[in-house]
């Protein structure tokens, strides 16, 4: 893989700290969700889904941005 530049390093560090701060906000709407017993199953799985897909592209920002060092 090629070396970022400092600004796709900079954008993708951007998009991680949004991603990260979705995934928080998705948890905690799943969680009020959950403990209310008023929403609907489908309504929960879609958010969960969604938060399962974010945490997917978090992982790969980090190792973009963090790459494995072998010593």
């Amino acid at each position: 893989m090629l070396p970022l530049t400092k600004e796709q390093e900079a954008a993708l560090g951007l998009e991680l700290a949004a991603k990260r701060q979705e995934h928080a906000d998705l948890d905690a709407t799943i969680h009020t969700l959950t403990a209310s017993g008023l929403a609907d199953q489908m309504l929960i799985q879609r958010l969960k889904k969604r938060k399962l897909a974010l945490k997917d592209r978090i992982v790969q920002l980090e190792n973009i941005l963090l790459p494995d060092i072998i010593a």
